[in-house]
């Protein structure tokens, strides 16, 4: 069961899906629509307000954290990892290219951040930072 409601959805390219809940969890989902596992179950993690969601081509889970102001990436083998944990204000919906963009949509500062590559440390770094009209 869903804790605060669902927020966010995201396909995965097995035909299941993926759901962020208001204050609570991620939850993935088979094609069947039968619960696989829940990511905080998973992994271990704790969330504060898990937001936008999105899978990258590699079936990785992509999670924007409102509260703790992070994305991090549950891949489906080995343990988290903080993509981001600076620069976010308000980090509410996520999406991936299969270039190795990822774009998160900081509501806090009415902005899309557009991160590229990972640096050595293991953190994205900001390419640029594009405005909402």
């Amino acid at each position: 069961m869903m804790n605060g409601g669902p927020r966010y959805v995201s396909p995965a390219p097995n035909g299941g899906f993926v759901v962020s809940e208001e204050c609570g969890d991620v939850k993935v989902f088979m094609s069947s629509r039968k619960l696989l596992c829940s990511l905080s179950s998973k992994y271990g993690h704790r969330f504060g307000n898990p937001a936008g969601v999105c899978v990258d081509v590699d079936g990785s889970i992509l999670v924007a954290d409102e509260q703790r102001r992070t994305v991090h990436l549950f891949p489906e083998h080995g343990a988290p990892v903080c993509l981001v944990s600076a620069g976010l204000r308000r980090p509410a919906g996520v999406a991936c290219s299969s270039f190795g963009h990822l774009f998160v949509a900081d509501a806090g500062e009415n902005c899309v951040k557009v991160f590229n590559g990972l640096q050595e440390n293991g953190k994205i770094k900001v390419t640029h930072s594009m405005l909402h009209s």
